[in-house]
């Protein structure tokens, strides 16, 4: 195991993070986090927050929870009901790894007239399936498909480890 971001290069990328998305949003009706359960949850509210600090856009946020380990075959629920209409959505996870949880987690939101839907993610592996890209990287990482990335955003301390 050997890690590859530790807790200031993390925090940095956030922060990167945010400034691109409020680059990018800057003139929207609303933005919608919508944070995959977990640290893609978890990510989410540390983007959320961050892009608190440096704009007055109105934020909100949801989780979209879901079986990682097993998402063709799990329900897939909101933890809100929000107003999509013409907002900005933000589908944030940890890790991209093939696109399928990705893929999958938007599913509630097709329906929906958002203005527009992006993708956020700490760790983008590039083993693509899936037609899947993200908008915002915080970090591009090539691995064979035997390695693992594991993500700790909880506590006091973040980190990014290869297994």
């Amino acid at each position: 195991m050997s890690e590859v971001l530790h807790h200031e290069q993390i925090q940095k990328k956030i922060t990167r993070m945010a400034f691109e998305i409020y680059e990018r949003n800057l003139y929207s009706s609303g933005l919608i986090f919508a944070g995959i359960s977990g640290m893609g949850q978890q990510l989410s509210q540390l983007l959320a927050e961050e892009l608190r600090k440096i704009s007055d856009l109105k934020i909100e946020e949801i989780e979209v929870k879901l079986d990682k380990s097993n998402v063709a075959n799990s329900a897939i629920e909101l933890s809100k009901e929000l107003d999509l209409k013409g907002k900005n959505l933000i589908l944030v996870d940890d890790v991209l790894n093939t696109g399928k949880t990705i893929v999958y987690a938007m599913k509630p939101f097709l329906e929906e007239e958002l203005s527009k839907m992006e993708l956020a993610v700490l760790v983008n592996r590039a083993h693509g399936l899936f037609p899947i890209r993200p908008d915002y990287t915080g970090y591009e990482l090539s691995t064979t498909l035997n390695e693992h990335i594991k993500v700790d955003l909880s506590g006091y301390r973040y980190s990014v480890h290869l297994h």
